[in-house]
């Protein structure tokens, strides 16, 4: 018997479409495919949110963008912009980028503060938003302490990266997440979750949410393990993460 069953799999996946070449035609295949796999989210360019809550109503599949991405150096009152106008465009899931100078620089007060902003933005409007750390740039003691203070703003996710810096997920950096993040905040991995057998293994870790682009192709594998029909959709494996 399967370690797994479909959903468990497909509803870890944000799939991501945040290539700055994409084109919408791109998109809007990459919409197609997530609806056809019947993932967790689309994680989209903001200019592309509002289309993209659009193609995705009546299903199960949710809206997503990105905030201060992808260097998270935005000033607090444009990520509150980003976080409301997204909202507006129908985001149902905000994934939104530390600031890494701050981070680097000990300035807790205000990373903390900064999180704490978007955080009450999307709750406020019913929203859930997840953290982007980018722990490649960072320490084990920056890790930890930007996970206490998700935990204390009640953030909905901690998240290793963007897939546009140095490094990705690791199995060191999730663990190290899910042990020093509260109950009620989930882990995300980014960067590096490209096979079946990976997202089987940050699952058991703890987590529950992965951005990918090679959704067809985790997920394919999920369907043929368990013996489910092919599904016929195909789009652009040049989307990010």
């Amino acid at each position: 018997m399967a370690e797994f069953e479909y959903q468990d799999v497909a509803k870890m996946i944000d799939h991501s479409l945040l290539n700055p070449t994409l084109t919408t035609d791109d998109l809007e295949a990459g919409i197609q495919l997530a609806l056809a796999y019947d993932v967790a989210s689309v994680c989209i360019m903001p200019y592309y949110m509002k289309t993209c809550a659009q193609r995705l109503a009546g299903s199960t599949v949710k809206a997503s963008t990105t905030i201060g991405f992808p260097h998270g150096g935005h000033t607090t009152a444009i990520k509150r912009a980003e976080a409301e106008q997204a909202i507006a465009d129908g985001c149902e899931e905000l994934d939104m980028v530390v600031n890494l100078s701050k981070v680097l620089s000990g300035d807790w007060d205000d990373v903390r503060n900064e999180i704490a902003q978007i955080v009450e933005i999307a709750h406020k409007a019913g929203q859930k938003v997840k953290v982007i750390f980018e722990n490649s740039y960072l320490n084990d003691e920056q890790k930890i302490r930007l996970c206490e203070i998700c935990t204390e703003v009640n953030a909905d996710w901690v998240k290793t990266s963007t897939g546009y810096g140095s490094g990705g997920a690791t199995q060191e950096d999730l663990k190290l997440m899910r042990e020093h993040s509260g109950d009620h905040v989930q882990v995300k991995a980014a960067g590096g979750v490209r096979d079946l057998d990976t997202l089987l293994a940050v699952r058991a870790i703890g987590v529950t949410r992965c951005g990918a682009s090679r959704t067809a192709e985790i997920l394919g594998e999920a369907r043929k393990r368990l013996g489910l029909p092919e599904i016929e959709a195909t789009a652009s494996d040049n989307s990010g993460y």
